[in-house]
């Protein structure tokens, strides 16, 4: 009945007295009643931590997660993540090198030899890299402190010798003469290792010239070639008066120097060229900032996901259990010198998240990896590609330099055996290949889908970017192990991967440019250590 009277009031209405007659009606309704100001409805106020625009879920989800079982998982991971935060904070670091008197002895050589191959460069070349890295007195002062560190648990007696030629070299001289005079009552070979120190340190005149020949040929039996053995051997020639030696010794460590400087240099000069690039089209975008979310936005949906925050949640909080169990399984089963296993561990303890994540996610919702993940983009948005990628690029690289300047001030310094990696400086050509790609290949494109895609997304359901970004890039830093300033790069580069996400709506940025990172950070250590 309302239906047909529905239908005839309106062909009244399109009548002429029709429409006469309800003309008449609401001037009279708009007389009777009451003049009134429209009031809008209150806006809600927007919270800086929660997120807003939420899109609704689309497609149906499976509701059969036991709220146990995922309460089990989140406590299981944050049981992981607080064993790595306690190996980090009281585990030595050396136990992470297999032969760790071999590894610093070879990195403290190669940046001595970087110092003295810079004295050697152009004024531009010294400017740039007293730019870009720490100054010699700074590098020394590390080294003894690891030195140190290495002789309280290792029994090779170069490491006291080594330490005391640092701190020769540094200006303690004092110190390096006092520990010789220790060793002349320790066990062979240290009484051996304090007549070298004192011949080439002390103040005392040369009475037997002829013994500087014996020492010299001691010097050269002890030390393997490198700046420790030029520094020792230099001093005792200059001590004898044998300047002939001297200039020979100076000689073949130039060669050496200036070789290893050639490598370091190229890198730098590439790194620079990195951020010189990338910060011009940082300003380019500042200046397209009005327009910068439609500009370099490359795919839709983007974050947050349409997925249901709580499903999301007991999948990542499920697939990341898993996932930690199985990588301590690999590091308990793996042997630490089965690169192909290790490197086939990353694909295989993240395959589990990810076959969830298609489950749950997904296929409910109608979509591909590609399309969730935005891995694919078209060819006509390869350009805005390449300017996302350099300028998240420098401003890692900027983030990096900014850490690096602030920890010298606050006296910090990353410790070297975090960075030290032995399959990229001793291992076979093939095994070196492996690791890379362990490095530039899988870690970037899995923790990106892990990190950003997932932890990240399902995160903006509930919180705006910040909170969101700070959360994700927190667990992605401490997942790592670092110390504390490895901590502050590895967040720091968490946060830019996900603004990236957020404003592209593609993973495509942060995996690569996770890449170059990655890459940089290898071919550095390859540079300088291989």
């Amino acid at each position: 009945f309302s239906h047909v009277y529905y239908n005839h009031a309106c062909s009244l209405l399109h009548t002429p007295r029709g429409f006469e007659v309800e003309k008449q009606h609401v001037i009279v309704r708009t007389m009777m009643e009451p003049a009134t100001i429209p009031l809008s409805d209150p806006q809600p106020s927007k919270s800086w931590w929660q997120a807003s625009n939420v899109p609704p879920p689309i497609g149906i989800y499976s509701g059969r997660f036991s709220p146990m079982v995922t309460l089990l998982s989140a406590l299981f991971l944050l049981m992981a993540l607080a064993s790595i935060l306690w190996m980090s904070a009281s585990a030595s670091k050396l136990d992470r090198v297999e032969s760790p008197e071999q590894a610093l002895n070879l990195m403290v050589s190669r940046t001595m030899d970087m110092q003295e191959g810079l004295k050697r460069a152009s004024k531009w070349e010294q400017q740039l890299f007293a730019w870009t890295s720490n100054d010699n007195e700074t590098e020394l002062a590390h080294e003894i402190a690891w030195y140190r560190e290495l002789s309280e648990i290792s029994e090779d007696p170069l490491v006291p010798l080594q330490l005391a030629i640092l701190q020769a070299e540094a200006g303690h001289t004092s110190q390096a003469i006092l520990s010789a005079h220790e060793w002349a009552k320790a066990e062979d070979p240290l009484p051996q290792f304090a007549d070298l120190v004192m011949a080439a340190y002390s103040e005392e005149p040369v009475h037997d010239a002829a013994s500087y020949a014996l020492w010299q040929a001691e010097v050269a039996e002890l030390l393997p070639a490198g700046w420790f053995y030029d520094r020792l051997a230099e001093r005792l020639a200059h001590r004898a008066n044998d300047i002939e030696l001297a200039a020979r010794i100076q000689e073949q460590a130039a060669e050496r120097v200036d070789r290893q400087f050639l490598w370091s240099h190229r890198l730098t000069l590439v790194e620079f060229g990195a951020m010189v690039t990338g910060t011009a089209v940082c300003v380019f975008l500042w200046f397209r900032r009005s327009e910068l979310s439609s500009w370099i936005r490359l795919h839709e949906p983007g974050v947050p996901p349409p997925w249901p925050g709580g499903v999301g949640a007991a999948v990542l909080l499920r697939g990341g259990a898993i996932g930690a169990m199985l990588t301590g399984l690999f590091v308990i089963v793996a042997p630490s010198d089965n690169v192909p296993f290790r490197v086939l561990a990353i694909p295989l303890a993240n395959a589990p998240l990810l076959l969830l994540a298609y489950r749950y996610l997904f296929r409910p919702s109608g979509m591909t990896f590609d399309a969730g993940f935005g891995l694919e983009i078209g060819w006509a948005r390869v350009g805005r590609l390449v300017i996302a990628v350099l300028a998240v690029v420098a401003a890692g690289l900027w983030g990096g330099w900014v850490v690096e300047r602030l920890s010298e001030s606050f006296h910090l310094t990353s410790h070297w055996a975090e960075w030290f990696d032995a399959d990229l400086v001793w291992a076979s050509p093939s095994m070196t290949t492996l690791s890379l790609v362990e490095y530039v290949v899988f870690a970037p494109l899995f923790e990106e889908l892990a990190f950003r895609g997932l932890l990240f997304a399902i995160l903006r359901r509930k919180f705006s970017f910040l909170p969101a970004a700070l959360i994700s890039a927190g667990i992605f830093g401490v997942a790592h192990g670092y110390g504390l300033v490895g901590l502050l790069s590895v967040c720091w580069s968490g946060l830019l991967w996900a603004w990236i996400y957020e404003k592209t709506g593609s993973l495509l940025p942060g995996i690569l440019a996770h890449a170059i990172n990655n890459l940089l950070v290898c071919l550095a250590v390859m540079a300088l250590l291989r």
